[in-house]
């Protein structure tokens, strides 16, 4: 009998096993040869902070949800039919570039107090437009091509597991004694994944969990492998067991005191995680997930663009986050915790004929908490004046700078850890206030520094020749070339840089003509500018 109808034949029905399901490969082998607890050094750092991811499953349309008032004719102008009326974007405290959508006046208001920030343009190198792989590259933070080659963690199962090292047999231990993740969800996610066990816990309501007898306890032992392929089944079980009791009394010791939102998955969800926390758990991450953002069609209503199923989306999101951070303040455990919304890709800059728009690459998300930096990180996205169908927002930031600057200001992760955590170095932004890992705050001109860096073309448009210039503040710098879908077609340079003015030639490129983006990268610092090549 294979695995799978082993598992379906002897655990019940309401059981969700973390390590076993959702089509992951996990096998009960031994952990000697290539396992990823010899690739961290460090010990455990001494935290106890928490983090909260949003899923905002489908491809959120974030141009839609941060309108871009620098360059609102062009946006307008690419999305006449679904576009925000500039009359009616919700404005923020110290900015003329950009607004949220109507529907957020409770995200407008945190923004406003401090507790929130934005993160322009966010993506990679080379975005895929399919649902599955999309969520897999940002739960892994693996864009490999080569399905071979790619990784089986996620970045946060690779975090977990450098943090605590021999899990799950030396767990649940005196210093951690909880689950180390939890998703509040019926299946596990490749993001908590670790190089053989899931290292996170599945839930859906938390005084129900698993309240089974280990299924697998009076099996025989047969042959060697039956031996070992038994045994892991017995320890995921046992463990499960073990963390849903935890779970259960951490919850029944909690009572939310903030008002959430009726009629609304994302605010149940973000309201067990609060009861969660408040009732002792030294759980480092949540997961929530809220659907519905594949918005093809429909996503306005035509007489009222404000209104519709995406602005539904962006109220529900808005005043859910704006309730869990209240509840969390009212608990006073706000000071522990921060939290991230992300989504697999965003959508096309030109809007369709079916009042919707389709699979795009990069946009913004939203960042919040009391540690949380406020302001908006990135500018506007480059939006071209003769719009194409094709055209796609190009990346500002790689998600996984995001990824390294949270498991390096908010879990004080350090090298060479976090770089084999994350895979390859990324660069770090600036992103957490207070210092909570003794890291002192940057300045809030991020942006402005950003802007006086050089970074233009002559002439542009060009035709067989032409001359990037660009500055910078020393060190690491990067110069890319992206096309119209948001593809790295070009690394024009990457190396290390003294502070100053250089000048890159480009002669008989081979590229169709066309518009393009180049991007400047110089530590934190980055810049986007639009050319052009003619025939």
């Amino acid at each position: 009998m294979n695995r799978r109808k082993f598992l379906q034949n002897t655990v019940p029905a309401a059981v969700t096993m973390p390590a076993l399901l959702n089509g992951f490969s996990f096998t009960a082998h031994g952990t000697s040869g290539n396992s990823l607890a010899r690739l961290f050094d460090e010990v455990a750092t001494d935290t106890d902070h928490v983090l909260v991811l949003i899923q905002l499953a489908g491809g959120n349309d974030g141009l839609n949800m941060v309108i871009p008032l620098d360059v609102y004719a062009n946006y307008y102008n690419a999305r006449t039919n679904v576009a925000i009326p500039q009359s009616q974007v919700l404005r923020l405290d110290g900015t003329e570039r950009s607004g949220l959508h109507p529907a957020m006046t409770a995200l407008q208001n945190m923004y406003n107090e401090g507790k929130a920030n934005v993160v322009q343009s966010v993506g990679y190198d080379n975005p895929n437009f399919s649902h599955f792989r999309a969520t897999d590259i940002w739960n892994s933070g693996d864009t490999t091509q080569n399905r071979r080659q790619r990784v089986k963690t996620g970045w946060m199962g690779r975090y977990l597991e450098s943090e605590f090292p021999g899990y799950p047999d030396a767990y649940p231990s005196a210093e951690m004694p909880d689950p180390l993740a939890i998703q509040i969800s019926s299946v596990p996610t490749l993001m908590v994944q670790g190089e053989i066990y899931s290292m996170g816990l599945s839930i859906t309501n938390p005084e129900k969990v698993y309240t089974f007898t280990n299924p697998f306890s009076d099996y025989p032992l047969t042959s060697a492998y039956a031996n070992k392929e038994l045994k892991f089944l017995r320890v995921v079980s046992e463990k499960t067991k073990i963390y849903s009791d935890l779970i259960r009394a951490a919850y029944q010791r909690a009572a939310t005191m903030a008002t959430y939102p009726t009629g609304s998955s994302l605010a149940d969800q973000l309201r067990i995680v609060a009861r969660l926390i408040k009732g002792g758990l030294k759980t480092r991450v949540y997961t929530v997930t809220i659907g519905g953002f594949d918005t093809h069609k429909r996503q306005v209503n035509a007489s009222d663009t404000t209104t519709g199923f995406h602005a539904q989306l962006m109220k529900n999101l808005s005043e859910g986050i704006q309730a869990f951070q209240t509840d969390l303040e009212m608990m006073q455990i706000d000071e522990r915790v921060i939290g991230m919304t992300y989504s697999e890709f965003g959508r096309r800059i030109k809007s369709n004929a079916s009042l919707g728009t389709d699979h795009g690459a990069a946009a913004p998300l939203v960042m919040f908490g009391t540690h949380v930096k406020k302001g908006i990180l990135g500018n506007s996205p480059d939006i071209p004046a003769d719009i194409q169908v094709v055209n796609n927002i190009p990346f500002q930031y790689d998600f996984r700078s995001i990824y390294a600057s949270v498991l390096e200001q908010w879990f004080c992760v350090k090298q060479p850890a976090l770089n084999n955590i994350m895979l390859q170095n990324y660069q770090s932004l600036p992103l957490i206030k207070g210092g909570p890992c003794g890291i002192p705050d940057t300045p809030d001109d991020t942006n402005n520094n950003a802007n006086n860096l050089i970074l233009k073309m002559w002439p542009n448009p060009y035709t067989v020749s032409g001359t990037i210039q660009f500055s910078t503040t020393g060190g690491h710098t990067m110069i890319q070339q992206i096309d119209a879908l948001g593809r790295v077609i070009k690394v024009l340079t990457s190396r290390e840089y003294a502070a100053g003015t250089y000048n890159i030639d480009i002669y008989n490129d081979g590229l169709a003509s066309g518009a393009y983006f180049i991007r400047l990268q110089n530590k934190s610092l980055q810049k986007v500018i639009t050319v052009v090549k003619m025939p």
